[in-house]
């Protein structure tokens, strides 16, 4: 299992749509990057800028609902690759016992930023998804503001039958 941080999100050109980026904390720096829906893009770029909203969002009421549990999100882990879909898991303590919880890797990852856990990839799914920058300038992590500002133009300028199948 390889650890890595989280680098931000962003809108990738040309389809426009937001992925999440990590990287390795190991010496060859591989990068993964997950294509995720806007809504939990917005999540993510929101608590890495530490933005408190009104009301709690999904990710704020899980993280609310862990507290009163007792539980402790201890880990996230980006587990599999099946075709293009990512799999993860959340590594949960309650109670001395580790439970162990599938989920979208977008919503194990708001979690993550959350809760300030360690985030893991499998060596496989590192191996299969991952990728080295070729240049050697440290590509610093997006502004958190300029990234809410592009997701909100992605969610501004789509609509329902954006998402309806050809069906």
């Amino acid at each position: 299992m390889i650890q890595v941080e989280l680098l931000g999100v962003r809108v990738e050109p040309p389809s426009n749509t937001p992925a999440v980026h990590l990287r390795e904390l190991q010496p060859t720096r591989r990068r993964l990057s997950i294509f995720i829906g806007g809504h939990e893009a917005t999540a993510i770029a929101l608590a890495l800028e530490g933005v408190s909203t009104p009301r709690p969002l999904t990710h704020d009421l899980f993280c609310n609902v862990l507290d009163e549990l007792g539980a402790e999100l201890t880990r996230v882990v980006v587990t599999e690759i099946r075709e293009t879909t990512y799999y993860a898991e959340l590594h949960l303590d309650l109670d001395d016992e580790v439970l162990v919880v599938s989920a979208r890797p977008s919503d194990a990852l708001a979690l993550a930023v959350r809760v300030g856990c360690p985030i893991f990839v499998e060596d496989a799914v590192m191996e299969e998804g991952g990728f080295t920058e070729v240049d050697d300038e440290p590509v610093e992590p997006s502004n958190p503001d300029e990234v809410v500002a592009e997701f909100r133009e992605f969610i501004d300028s789509i609509s329902p039958e954006d998402f309806e199948s050809g069906s």
